[in-house]
């Protein structure tokens, strides 16, 4: 529930300084079981997202992942979120990125939260992205991105060709791994980055900075681990030599690192491309070598968004220029650690 504006990420009441992310509300499941209440049907749902979000990046990777574009259409809001939330873009902007429009299922609603409202007039959380909207019943089905995407895998598999429906990026042999990985991955880099950017007391900040950078170092012992023990490039993913839920999961975090979570959320005990060689390969490997990711990826949607929405940490919304470039082609290094390699 939500007790304050919703630019007040940690309640001035709130002496602990953390920052606390709610829950979802929205927790419906689309299923291919007879009878469900959501099945998996060609044009019927749409997709809210925003490029500037992590959690709303997941659901973008995956949906083009599994080959679902023309199944499940989607639509960008804005990357500003002001007092009233989200808002869509205007028929005259010119964003970059896909489907950067007003919105196609309610040409009438300007916000993100028209929406939530339509489906629930006393609605009291958060207007947040992702949203799975069921265009039949005018209802929300999910904003729990984790819970989206595992929809996406295999639900929609009977209105796919093979070439998708076989590709499993949950595999059974792995899930306990992923689940594992998953839960400290969610809570000290995920979520840690915001524990991080949004802690008003210097107490909160350093304890969440601290497990951030704890978990990145061990991210890092695991793929140079993984990279070590493979053959040529046979093993460049999170898991092995296939994409699976733990590198999509990640992805959005990391490729945000550099651009904006080391100066704005002060993550700047190391940066990626400098301080984690072994995350900065697989980074990149996903981005110039798996189109999903570099195709779902804006940098001026993450980059404005951060910078100038969040006024309280950056109250005359001056967007950094670097890092430059954004990120680093796959034969680049930056100077330091190309001159460590000679």
């Amino acid at each position: 529930m939500s007790t304050g504006k919703i630019t007040d990420w940690v309640h001035p009441d709130d002496k602990s300084g953390e920052f606390k992310r709610g829950q979802s509300v929205f927790r419906n499941w689309i299923s291919r079981e007879p009878g469900a209440e959501f099945p998996p049907e060609k044009d019927r749902y749409h997709l809210y997202v925003s490029y500037a979000c992590p959690w709303a990046h997941r659901t973008l990777i995956t949906r083009k992942l599994k080959g679902l574009e023309e199944i499940i259409p989607f639509t960008c809001v804005h990357w500003h979120m002001g007092e009233n939330g989200w808002r869509f873009a205007t028929a005259d902007e010119k964003l970059p990125g896909e489907n950067v429009t007003p919105d196609p299922v309610h040409p009438e609603f300007t916000h993100l939260r028209d929406i939530y409202f339509s489906v629930d007039p006393e609605y009291k959380g958060r207007f947040t992205v992702p949203a799975l909207y069921d265009k039949k019943t005018k209802r929300i089905v999910s904003n729990e991105s984790s819970e989206i995407i595992r929809m996406f895998y295999y639900e929609f598999d009977d209105l796919l060709p093979e070439k998708y429906r076989s590709i499993d990026l949950f595999p059974p042999h792995l899930r306990s791994e992923i689940e594992a990985t998953n839960e400290w991955t969610y809570n000290d880099v995920n979520n840690g980055v915001y524990k991080s950017g949004f802690a008003t007391t210097q107490e909160a900040y350093e304890r969440a900075v601290t497990a951030l950078f704890s978990s990145l170092d061990r991210i890092e012992a695991h793929l140079v681990a993984k990279q070590a023990s493979s053959s040529g490039d046979n093993s460049p993913f999170y898991f092995g030599n296939t994409v699976t839920e733990a590198d999509i999961r990640l992805y959005t975090t990391i490729v945000r690192f550099d651009p904006v979570y080391v100066q704005h959320f002060k993550c700047n005990v190391r940066d990626i491309r400098s301080g984690y060689p072994a995350i900065h390969r697989w980074l990149r490997t996903l981005y110039w070598d798996v189109p999903a990711f570099r195709e779902t990826t804006q940098f001026e949607h993450i980059k404005k968004h951060y910078t100038k929405s969040h006024s309280q940490i950056n109250p005359f919304g001056i967007t950094p220029v670097g890092p430059v470039p954004d990120i680093l082609p796959k034969d680049e290094e930056v100077a330091v650690v190309a001159k460590l390699r000679k």
